[in-house]
């Protein structure tokens, strides 16, 4: 059987979590919990980086950072996952989704103004796949109307817009360490970055339950207390110590997922020329970190055809979101602005291919056999 994903591993996590596990310091912004976030500090960079336990308990401070009130209305793409709407709806917030582009299956950015109202108070693009939504534009666009960006980067760890690293282009940027992603801090995880200097002393406020913790043990304060809402966004350090394993190869995780989605690609080009498919679109202004290799067919029918055809076959392919305003919380906690021309329609036609770090060419020539088997 071919799984559909791995969780990378690169050979040096069992020692670094061993070593936090007989530290002194296991909880929160421990030693290794500090070296990652100054490799993201130097690296992204940005101006204050914080690791979480979720990229959903990252978009969470988010929502609360900005001061999402209830009546607030967030514009995002619905193509994205449960967590992206949720955080802000916690807070009361009304979700406007907006249609999808469907050669990235990124926000419109051309749809977005749009949808803004006077109750708007921010926007949430989504990267993905890795690949970046049109930001100049976003961001233009929220400069005007005097609007928050938070980034959803939970698969963009790696991957530029003309350059510059996803998440650090808004004024707050989310990440995921899932075991799904291209980076793991041990199965679960995230990272909150902050980009503009005003929200730095209040996010570590929230991120220790609502408390100055973080300026006590600086020597800032002489004491720590309640001064915020807030709540439990600290990862472990075990958890930090399982990522540090996987930040020290970060060129080499991103070089070999490369190779294979590009492998991929190559090897598929025959059936998109033959119209049988359609490959994943780069603009040329991104960067990508091959998160996923994913493929679209013709249809719903077409789609689910293949799936059952690959899993006779001992391959995991999957298709991905169900779109948010379609699903029953959708429909009660946001509307749809505009027509919905491609959320659905895209979605239904996609299909994820087996990916992860280390991946052999042999494994991807068998994927590919079966998909050309299918279709010719």
């Amino acid at each position: 059987m071919i799984i559909f994903n791995k969780p990378p591993y690169t050979g040096n996590e069992d020692q670094y979590v061993l070593q936090a596990m007989r530290s002194d310091k296991m909880s929160g912004d421990g030693p290794f919990t500090q070296r990652c976030h100054t490799w993201f500090e130097s690296n992204l960079p940005c101006k204050k980086a914080l690791l979480t336990p979720s990229c959903t308990a990252a978009l969470e401070m988010a929502a609360i950072l900005v001061d999402i009130q209830p009546g607030d209305e967030v514009i995002m793409p619905s193509y994205t996952f449960v967590s992206t709407a949720n955080a802000f709806v916690l807070r009361g917030a009304k979700i406007v989704f907006v249609d999808i582009r469907p050669d990235t299956m990124n926000i419109d950015e051309s749809k977005i103004e749009a949808a803004i109202t006077d109750k708007t108070k921010a926007i949430v693009p989504v990267h993905y796949a890795g690949v970046s939504c049109e930001m100049d534009t976003i961001m233009d666009i929220a400069q005007r109307h005097e609007l928050y960006v938070i980034e959803d980067a939970a698969q963009g760890m790696m991957s530029t817009y003309k350059g510059q690293a996803l998440g650090t282009i808004g004024h707050l940027g989310t990440f995921s360490f899932h075991e799904t992603k291209n980076y793991t801090s041990g199965g679960e995880g995230g990272l909150l970055i902050i980009n503009d200097e005003k929200f730095k002393e209040r996010a570590e406020i929230i991120r220790e339950k609502g408390t100055n913790r973080s300026q006590f043990f600086r020597g800032m304060v002489d004491k720590y207390s309640w001064v915020d809402i807030g709540s439990s966004y600290l990862p472990s350090d075990i958890q930090a110590a399982y990522l540090w394993g996987q930040l020290e190869k970060s060129d080499d995780i991103n070089k070999s997922r490369l190779e294979s989605w590009s492998y991929y690609y190559e090897q598929l080009q025959d059936l998109e020329e033959a119209g049988k498919i359609e490959l994943p679109t780069i603009p040329n202004d991104c960067k990508h970190n091959a998160h996923m290799f994913y493929i679209k067919v013709k249809d719903i029918e077409v789609r689910t055809q293949l799936i059952q055809h690959l899993t006779d076959n001992g391959i995991s392919a999957v298709f991905h979101y169900i779109p948010l305003h379609s699903s029953v919380a959708g429909r009660d906690l946001g509307v749809f602005y505009g027509k919905d021309k491609f959320t659905t329609a895209e979605s239904e036609r996609l299909v994820r291919l087996p990916m992860w770090y280390g991946m052999n060419t042999k494994n991807q020539n068998n994927i590919i056999s079966f998909i050309y088997d299918f279709f010719l």
